[in-house]
């Protein structure tokens, strides 16, 4: 590696005092490379955000740190605030995680990337702040770059709103930029462009990055080389390739190991147990705890980074013993099987629409754009069926409709053979027992005052009429079922970790004793491994309960993994449905083809093709015409395009015929691995 741009020695950050002191990094040290992607990885609350903030200077007011941060061989660390404000921004800039909340929703977003122009002196005027605002903008691939400046950020997609923050932080052409997730709300579609677009502006400008992420897909995809957290402590770094392929530190492993498998290849058993507990560590190795190799002196003796190979180290004192750790494991793939039960819920012709609907709205002109249409599907008892496509398809808004929060403007839902009524208040109590919704954000649909007894009694109360003396029972089942133990409910939501949060709302559903659980995106805001650990749950709920899923997702390696059949959806369409097996497999609708390209992946190296950069058009027969990199002409944009079967249940909508689509197809899972 070249003359190192940034160098992190021996930094530690504590919280508090005294005995209630919190070590939230403990003697860290790597280094970043003139042109370096360094990857940081980790569960949530390993320290990973806390140190990437250290190469901004930013502290919080009740931290102390020690160590040194050097940039360019000055110690961060020791600069005054206004040499740390002209420092951030100018030459290192930070991208943030939730760009919604980033950038300032009064202000205009060229008026703020002119600011940081201003601010630092690189702008003589006003036009000069506008026309690099305008050379910036084309540079992150936003459309009509010199007028989008003068809209707010609500005017702009999620995708929009991070280049923008990307255009920001490359606006005085930094030397290293600081990326906190910067993809994780975004859908696989949108990740996608923007990987690919600090790829390009990477190779193109030079510049160095720190990228902080629980993802290690994205990292396989970005970073030269990448150091794993755990526990406030550096457990491993090592080159991209080579921590993928062999790595050496147990944790690493577990991390890998917790990866859902897109080709449908074997799980390793080398998976992670239990949660990151910061009050419960030992003395030793913090990752003792739940390591399945450590030994009675890993609990007592310190772990400190050991070189094990060029550019490799390892803070594992068995590391010589375990040697390179086999990742690809052994095991069976994902647990998919076909159903022949009865039919629990049949969703035929579903149009739907939000707003106004009635009739001075059409009066008025003023009834909202359709956003499904004509959406048909049906599950069986104990059959998972998915829905996936990228933001703004229609996936919650039909779930919406069959928990009765959205009228129907067509179509009909049955449950059960009988015809559902599309008003939630026009339901039966039995039938809203029987579909339970489980929510993508359990920080938002879990009540933060009431402990979670109160919280898993409430619907046994308000279903099943039983008393809190008898409800106690089920209230410990229940937390059974999800893998927790009864004294989780004394405890207060606040008092969980995501994953045990988001245990406790499947529970909640499960206590009601429903045939039909409604999976919002349930998944997407978790770290991979708590992610693991959930949908091993959602797996062995389905195999112990019989319970039915419609899970919603957009991440279709989750999907690959849980589900028995897949609807593919866009802008409302289904345009494809069948079995999880032959969904995967050629023939692909062209929007299923472009989903499967765009999922970053530890496993496999995807074969990057030419992005067609276009959207589709308003008002076409088809709803991925003009954006479909297959459109076959203007009978695309004229006529609606036609299902076709392509045996054992597998439909597609598409003009391109069967063997056209294979033709076309690129990815394959039995060749991902070459």
């Amino acid at each position: 590696m070249t003359e190192p741009l940034v160098a992190v020695e021996d930094l530690a950050i504590t919280y508090g005092q005294g005995v209630e002191a919190l070590a939230a990094v403990q003697s860290v040290g790597f280094t970043i490379g003139k042109g370096e992607a360094f990857g940081l990885v980790g569960e949530s609350g390993c320290g990973k955000s806390t140190l990437a903030y250290q190469l901004m200077g930013y502290r919080h007011p009740a931290a102390r740190a020690t160590g040194r941060v050097l940039f360019k061989g000055t110690d961060l660390l020791a600069l005054a605030a206004p040499a740390l404000q002209r420092l951030r921004g100018d030459r290192v800039a930070l991208v943030p995680q939730n760009p919604t909340t980033a950038l300032n929703p009064a202000i205009r977003v060229g008026t703020q990337l002119a600011e940081v122009l201003h601010v630092h002196g690189r702008a003589a005027s006003v036009e000069a702040a506008a026309t690099r605002a305008a050379e910036l903008f084309e540079r992150v691939g936003l459309p009509t770059p010199r007028t989008i400046g003068r809209r707010y950020p609500h005017e702009l997609s999620g995708g929009q709103q991070q280049r923008v923050c990307i255009a920001i932080a490359l606006a005085c052409e930094p030397d290293l930029v600081v990326l906190d997730e910067p993809t994780t709300g975004l859908d696989v579609t949108t990740q996608e462009q923007i990987i690919d677009l600090l790829i390009e502006l990477r190779g193109r400008l030079g510049m160095s990055m720190l990228y902080v992420t629980h993802d290690l897909g994205v990292l396989a995809q970005i970073a030269d080389r990448v150091g794993v957290m755990y526990a406030g402590h550096m457990v491993e770094v090592a080159p991209t390739e080579e921590l993928f392929s062999s790595p050496r530190h147990p944790y690493t492993r577990g991390l890998i190991a917790a990866i859902p498998r897109l080709d449908g290849g074997p799980r390793s058993p080398h998976r992670l147990r239990g949660y990151l507990r910061r009050l419960e560590l030992p003395e030793g190795c913090a990752f003792a705890p739940r390591c399945d190799e450590a030994e009675p002196s890993c609990a007592q003796r310190r772990q400190t980074l050991e070189a094990v190979g060029p550019g490799r180290a390892v803070a594992c004192q068995r590391w010589r013993a375990l040697g390179a750790i086999d990742t690809a494991g052994a095991g069976d793939g994902a647990e998919v099987a076909a159903t022949d039960g009865a039919s629990v819920l049949d969703v035929t012709g579903l149009t739907l629409r939000y707003g106004r609907q009635g009739v001075l709205a059409r009066l008025a002109g003023q009834v909202p754009p359709v956003v499904v249409r004509d959406v048909s599907f049906s599950i069986k008892a104990g059959e998972t069926f998915a829905l996936v496509g990228e933001s703004g398809s229609g996936k919650s808004t039909i779930a919406r409709a069959i928990s009765g929060l959205l009228p129907l403007v067509a179509g009909s839902i049955a449950f059960q053979g009988q015809a559902l009524a599309p008003a939630l208040a026009a339901r039966t109590p039995d039938q809203m027992r029987r579909i339970q919704y489980v929510f993508q954000n359990p920080d938002a649909s879990l009540n933060p005052r009431a402990r979670v007894a109160s919280i898993l009694g409430r619907p046994i109360a308000k279903y099943l009429g039983l008393d809190e003396a008898t409800a106690r029972p089920r209230i410990e089942d229940a937390l059974r079922e999800v893998r927790l133990d009864a004294g989780y409910a004394r405890r207060f939501p606040d008092q969980l970790s995501g994953g045990e949060r988001q245990r406790v709302a499947i529970a909640r559903a499960l206590v009601a004793q429903p045939t039909l659980l409604l999976c919002d995106e349930v998944l997407s805001s978790l770290d991979v491994s708590v992610q693991a650990n959930v949908l091993d749950l959602l797996r062995a709920l389905k195999r112990e309960t019989g319970v039915a899923m419609l899970f919603i997702s957009h991440d279709l390696a989750v999907v690959r993994e849980l589900a028995d059949r897949v609807g593919v959806l866009f802008r409302g369409t289904l345009f494809e449905i069948g079995r999880n097996a032959d969904v995967f497999t050629p023939p692909f609708h062209p929007y299923t083809h472009e989903l499967l390209m765009a999922v970053p992946s530890a496993h496999l190296k995807r074969r990057r093709v030419p992005r067609r950069d276009s959207v589709a058009l308003q008002g076409a027969a088809c709803s991925y015409a003009g954006r479909c990199p297959w459109q076959k002409g203007e009978t695309c944009v004229t006529a609606p395009p036609p299902w076709r079967e392509a045996g054992n249940g597998l439909r597609i909508r598409c003009h391109l015929t069967l063997d056209e689509l294979t033709a076309k197809a690129v990815w394959r899972a039995e060749g991902a691995a070459a």
